[in-house]
């Protein structure tokens, strides 16, 4: 899962799937509050000074629009632009370890779709699994409230469905891609070389493990996304309605990481990710 100033992905089911403060307490003019008392408990006070009542409208005017514009501009760039996130589960160990912290941009997958190796983070399966969004409905508002810093982590307003995961692209439209048990990748027939992945799933000396295998062609307009951590992942192998992920679903493009500060630099592949001979 990954979370915008620290909005957090979900956390995989088995490996346990940014906020805006403004504080403003103009301090109350003296011979306004003279003024005002006087008035009130019928003394012989100051007169109220003319348009001063106007000037207050217009001072509370001028903040709560400040407020509006800030929220406005900071939406907007969240939205459509770039967040940040962070890593609440293991399922991407041992490149992304949990609370690191990335920035997601949304801008490239507007010109071309996922490419392989590409870390991408998503809308829960819960929001476009078949079996998973049918018991699970979507409520836009609430997934809206869910992902405000600080709201949503109020009590009851928590939903499966407005979560969000974070994989990396293994398959693409067209190919067909095998995951055996032990979580090794073939497109194509060739085992896919993934440098990124050290923990396979085990397996007894018959072949089986508790991670399910995959032979399956990728469809138009989808990618097969699966988690680094390949014994520890919640991902396409494990979703009742389906092992693809729709491209529309896709929230964006994870690049860079930059916390730990010791940590810090890219996340885009170094190259493209081969095929093993």
């Amino acid at each position: 899962m990954i979370a915008t100033g620290g909005t957090p992905l979900q956390r995989d089911r088995n490996a346990t799937p940014l906020s805006l403060k403004t504080h403003l307490n103009p301090p109350l003019d003296d011979q306004d509050h003279q003024t005002r008392t006087g008035h009130q408990n019928g003394s012989d006070g100051d007169e109220p000074r003319p348009g001063s009542a106007p000037h207050r409208s217009d001072s509370a005017w001028s903040f709560w629009r400040s407020v509006l514009i800030t929220l406005t501009v900071a939406l907007g760039i969240r939205q459509f632009l770039v967040e940040a996130r962070y890593i609440p589960s293991g399922s991407m160990l041992p490149g992304l370890q949990i609370q690191d912290r990335l920035l997601v941009e949304k801008l490239t997958y507007l010109r071309r779709p996922p490419a392989r190796g590409e870390i991408v983070v998503f809308h829960s399966p819960y929001h476009f699994d078949p079996v998973l969004a049918s018991a699970n409905p979507r409520n836009p508002l609430r997934c809206l409230l869910v992902n405000l810093p600080l709201l949503g982590s109020l009590p009851g307003l928590a939903n499966p469905a407005c979560d969000a995961y974070i994989k990396r692209v293994v398959g693409l439209p067209g190919e067909r891609v095998q995951v055996n048990p032990r979580g090794q990748v073939f497109i194509n027939g060739q085992r896919l070389r993934e440098p990124y992945v050290s923990n396979f799933c085990q397996v007894d000396s018959q072949g089986i493990g508790p991670c399910r295998s995959l032979n399956a062609v990728v469809p138009r307009d989808h990618v097969l996304v699966l988690g680094d951590n390949r014994a520890n992942s919640w991902d396409g192998r494990f979703w009742p309605g389906g092992a693809f992920l729709p491209t529309r679903e896709v929230i964006g493009r994870a690049f860079w990481r930059f916390y730990p500060l010791d940590q810090t630099g890219s996340l885009l592949p170094k190259a493209t990710t081969g095929r093993e001979p």
